[in-house]
Parts: C-alpha cells; structure tokens; sequence
C-alpha cells in the first residue's frame, strides 16, 4: 500500500499544526510522499503566506518598501521553526532571497517560496527528504504539465529517498524559471504526485471532514458524503459546491486512485472518498448524495407553434453564442423551449439578445424571467429509487415553493430546479431536510 499525502495551508500553519500533520503522516508507514502548500492563516484576523508574498511583489513593482512585510513572513517561519526544535537555518536562506529581490524579480519565484520554505520545514520535521519541485514538476512551452516527464522524476525521487516531501503549487517551465499554478494548485500537485507513483489513496488533508451534503451557511451541520464517484462531484462543482476544482482530481482520476478528503484536526473521521464507481453497497435509503445551487439567472422562453422540428433553437444558440452567453439548460416542449443563462452573461446585452431572436426566430411570443436561482439534487441512486423526482416537487410544494423550470440530465444524476432567488435557501433547506436530514 502507497498513500500520498497533501496538506492544505491551515493544517501547516503553525507549529501546533505541524505537530498534527507528523502524528497523522508517522501513524501509516504507507504515507510515504506528502505535499504541502503554504503557512496558512492561524486565526481570523490572519494572514495567508502566500498573500503576503503576492502584497511583497506589488510593492516591488510600484517601488514601495515592503520590509515589514518581509519581516512578518521571516518571523512565521522561524517561530515555527523554534518551537519544533529544528536546526535548519531558515533565516539565512530567507534573508539571502530578500537580499536579492528587485522589481525584475518574477512573481511566480518569490509567490512559490510559501510552499518552498514550508516544506523544507515539515520535510526536516518528518525526517523526510525534501524534493524541490522545480525538480520533478515540470511544464511544457504552452503552460501545460509535461506528465511523462514529473512522473519519471517524482517516481524516481521516491525510488531514491522512499519518504519525501515535495512543495506544491509550483514547477519549472521549460526556460528553467519558477512557474506557478493557479490558486488552488497544491491540491493539483498532490494529484500529479499520486498519479506519478501510482499511489493506491490520494489523501487531501484539509480543515473539514470531507465534502457535505449541503452548504454549512445554509444548512446547520450537514451530514459529510461518505462516498461519492468523481461524476457526482463534478455535478455538485458545476452547481457551485465549494468542492475540489476538476483540474485537482483529474490526474487521480485517469488513473482510478481514491481521493480521500480529510480533517487534520480530526484525523479519526474517516472523510468523503471520491471514486470511480461504486459497488451498490448497503449504506442506508438516501437517494440525495448531495444538494448544491447558484443564484441569479435569467431564463427566456421563445414560443413558436410547431417548434419541433425547425432549426429556430438553432437560430437562438447562435444569437447567445454571438454574444458569449453561455447557456446552462434547455427545457423543450412542443411549441415552447426555455434557456437558462447566467444574468450576469446578458447584464448589457439582453434586449439585443430579445431583438435578434425576434428578428431572426419570429417567435409568437419571448418571455423574459429574472431573478431565478437552480437547485440541484445529486445522486447517483437517484436512477433506481422510483418516485425521488416526485417527491422533491412535493417537498417543494408543501412549502410554498414554485418551481419555474426543471432539468435532468440524460444520466439522471442531477434533477435541477429553477426557484426565485428569494427562495433560494429555504429551497435547499426543504431538499435537505427532506432527503437527508
């Protein structure tokens, strides 16, 4: 058994935190590979590593001071450093990297020092060997990731050294430079690390047990998801669940390796895996996996007799695609069909979209609603649950909640409903508490 580990910037962002991760990482000798972001905040009031660092190169840029600044993120590492009782010289790296900086200096190599200077801390913690990752990640001239290439040397580094730690977020380009992911990137380089060396679990440690049913600002302590396929998350992502980005798991996912999400502080509870498949087990009479949604679309319905048939919906994708609204639904009848697009998409554009699709389409009528939120109900058991779409409309209804459109897709994963934004959280409250409460 193999497990890589990442480590997200609250569970490394102090030395309290540090200790945490070394009692999870040394409980499992199959966690042999860990990647670690940046310090993250300790407190509300706090500050991210990796923010600091981004305020350092703007001071640089505009030719303002930002010693202060320095010092503040000097001071972090240190402190953490000292109450773990390390010998790495941290300072002396550190005070030679500020020594150098200038307004030539690339905000990617000083932004990527965060997870730099935090790994080589944790690596030293663990008794691990730190493996820069401008060693083993490595990009292509058009900014992708040169997979064959990180594999062979992230395979290779754990070959050579058994149990290391790589920092995420960053790698090299094919110039030599320091490039830096988007934000959120670490969670990509644990990905590519457990890809590389074909890990059996890719565990991603973070500040929550898992993925929840339900937004935790909506719904008071929503139960975690224990298990739930990458289809579903990808579902509940479009939706607007605060869940990993696509581009984080698709390296796991090629491969067929368990994503398991974790709570560093507490490392008992078993989190949400996210898997490929699963087998129908016995888990209990749920058919909701979990319930996600947006505020804010637009919905225009074009009327037209005998629509069926005509390439008039045709007409109007190419209107809405002329001016770069992106449509997140169609619903179709015989002499009706509806888009739903993001308000935003049309804010300047909306009454050219109308006048065109009146001019082009000649409908009979075009109706215009706003203010409209989706709602979507995930589930992969939805397909042999008989009745669940029925008894979400009763859901609804029983609270007064009129649905203005519905949409599922063609692998009834999803049932989507349409609610006034007003309605939006009472909404998932109803669902929630009707399926999964």
């Amino acid at each position: 058994m193999l497990k890589v580990c990442k480590f997200g910037g609250s569970s490394v962002a102090g030395a309290d935190q540090f200790k945490k991760v070394r009692d999870i990482v040394l409980s499992d000798p199959d966690r042999r590979v860990v990647v670690s972001s940046a310090a993250g905040k300790r407190s509300p009031r706090d500050h991210k590593l990796t923010d600091l660092l981004y305020l350092c190169h703007a001071h640089l840029t505009y030719g303002v001071p930002g010693d202060e600044i320095l010092a503040t993120i000097r001071e972090r590492f240190v402190e953490i450093r000292d109450e773990l009782g390390l010998r790495y010289r941290i300072e002396d790296e550190f005070d030679a990297l500020c020594a150098g900086l200038n307004r030539d200096t690339s905000v990617d190599e000083l932004v990527s020092r965060g997870e730099y200077f935090t790994s080589k801390l944790l690596a030293e913690y663990l008794g691990f060997t730190f493996v820069d990752a401008v060693d083993c990640v490595f990009f292509t001239f058009d900014g992708q990731f040169d997979r064959e290439k990180s594999d062979a040397a992230i395979a290779a580094a754990l070959d050579k050294y058994e149990r290391i730690v790589i920092p995420g977020f960053y790698g090299r380009s094919p110039t030599g430079k320091i490039k830096v992911m988007a934000r959120g990137g670490s969670d990509i380089s644990g990905a590519l690390a457990a890809a590389a060396v074909n890990a059996d679990v890719y565990e991603n440690w973070t500040d929550v047990s898992g993925i929840l049913m339900a937004d935790p600002k909506i719904v008071a302590d929503p139960r975690p998801i224990p298990k739930i396929t990458f289809a579903e998350l990808r579902e509940l992502a479009f939706m607007g669940a605060s869940v990993l980005h696509e581009d984080s798991i698709l390296p796991v996912k090629e491969k067929g390796i368990p994503l398991n999400i974790r709570n560093t502080n507490c490392p008992e509870d078993p989190g949400t895996m996210i898997v490929e498949n699963v087998a129908e087990e016995i888990e209990h009479d749920r058919p909701i996996t979990g319930i996600a949604g947006r505020r804010n679309f637009t919905i225009i319905t074009v009327m037209k007799r005998n629509i069926t048939g005509t390439q008039v919906l045709r007409d109007a994708l190419e209107i809405l695609d002329r001016y770069h609204a992106a449509v997140e639904h169609i619903t179709m009848g015989l002499d009706t069909f509806a888009l739903v697009i993001a308000t935003a998409a049309l804010e300047s554009n909306l009454y050219d979209v109308i006048a065109d699709i009146q001019k082009v389409c000649q409908p009979d009528s075009v109706d215009i609603q706003d203010g409209i939120a989706l709602v979507a109900a995930v589930g992969r058991k939805m397909t042999s649950r008989p009745g669940t779409s029925g008894r979400l409309f009763q859901a609804l209804g029983q609270q007064g909640l009129n649905i203005r459109t519905i949409a599922q897709g063609a692998d009834e994963l999803s049932i989507i409903l349409g609610v006034a934004n007003s309605d939006f959280e009472k909404a998932i409250r109803v669902l929630y508490d009707g399926f999964a409460g």
